[in-house]
């Protein structure tokens, strides 16, 4: 495997939130990168950060070494990789696929096996971290493949994250990233209901929401939603959708494993009440929720006396 430098030509497919912030710390650390999006308009904001915009997925292609993917579903992935004009078409022998959506493991298996019949390398390298936190570099990354290609690709790894974990064959990053979510959703809901717990008894909502954050009990990650929700700040570092989309692919691949996932399926269905609201939120809405359910259910119940 060639040694990788910032002369290496990379590709980058989907510049969307995620997407966007890892092109500019390669860009920012000398890497030469095309950069390809359905909205060209998105990719085209990278233009003045020294990224090349690609109208197509073969200008992605044929010249990277590595081509690195950033997609909002499985459905975008598998168009992106195996229709007749995408990646695997023209790819060449030797290149190194790092995706890094969050998608079903057994999608990132069948991308691997058809990039295996195409001489080249695949690794799954899912991002667990926010926005805010991949501006920072300090994000973690979940990598499942060749374990020697993995290593090969260390050296932007390092540029876009604080630590990173090789994880065993293809599909394991992505099943590691639907274990890590499945505490970070299900924890959320657990501190939406703790909110409201606290409340309920008279709790200064601004005390509480302070000190829960200062216990040890709280997950780093659940730490700034509930200094976010003290002044009502629900604006989207994880989306809700996302989230959502999240859980839909744990609890299906823990159907297909014969698991059932009570906690999970709870928080789920809580996720997918507010969403149906139509909040464009981040996923940490669900305190709001879970406080506008007890509201009413308070009013109902005052009500109800009265009459």
């Amino acid at each position: 495997m060639n040694r990788i430098s910032a002369t290496t030509q990379l590709g980058f497919i989907g510049i969307g939130a995620m997407g966007s912030r890892i092109v500019r710390r390669l860009l920012a650390n000398g890497y030469n990168i095309r950069v390809f999006n359905r909205d060209r308009k998105k990719a085209e904001t990278l233009i003045p950060d020294g990224a090349t915009v690609a109208d197509t997925l073969s200008a992605v292609s044929k010249p990277s070494k590595i081509i690195f993917s950033c997609l909002t579903d499985d459905a975008a992935v598998h168009r992106v990789y195996q229709a007749p004009d995408g990646i695997l078409a023209y790819a060449n022998p030797g290149t190194i696929i790092v995706e890094m959506s969050t998608v079903l493991p057994q999608t990132s298996r069948e991308l691997d096996r058809e990039a295996a019949s195409r001489n080249v390398h695949f690794l799954d390298v899912a991002i667990s971290g926010s926005t805010s936190v991949l501006e920072q570099g300090m994000v973690t990354l979940l990598g499942g493949g060749d374990p020697e290609i993995f290593a090969a690709v260390e050296p932007i790894f390092k540029i876009i994250a604080k630590q990173y974990f090789h994880l065993g064959l293809a599909g394991s990053g992505t099943a590691a990233k639907l274990a890590v979510n499945t505490l970070l959703g299900a924890g959320m809901q657990a501190v939406a209901e703790a909110c409201v717990l606290g409340e309920r008894q008279g709790l200064d909502r601004g005390q509480l929401l302070t000190v829960l954050s200062k216990t040890a009990v709280v997950a780093p990650a659940h730490v700034g939603k509930l200094l976010r929700a003290l002044h009502e700040d629900y604006g989207p570092q994880f989306a809700l959708q996302l989230m959502n989309k999240d859980f839909r692919l744990i609890l299906e691949t823990a159907s297909k494993l014969n698991l059932t996932l009570p906690v999970t399926e709870a928080a789920f269905r809580i996720n997918s009440e507010a969403l149906a609201l139509g909040a464009d939120q981040d996923y940490s809405i669900v305190i709001r929720e879970m406080e506008s359910r007890d509201h009413n259910k308070n009013v109902e119940e005052a009500t109800a006396n009265q009459g």
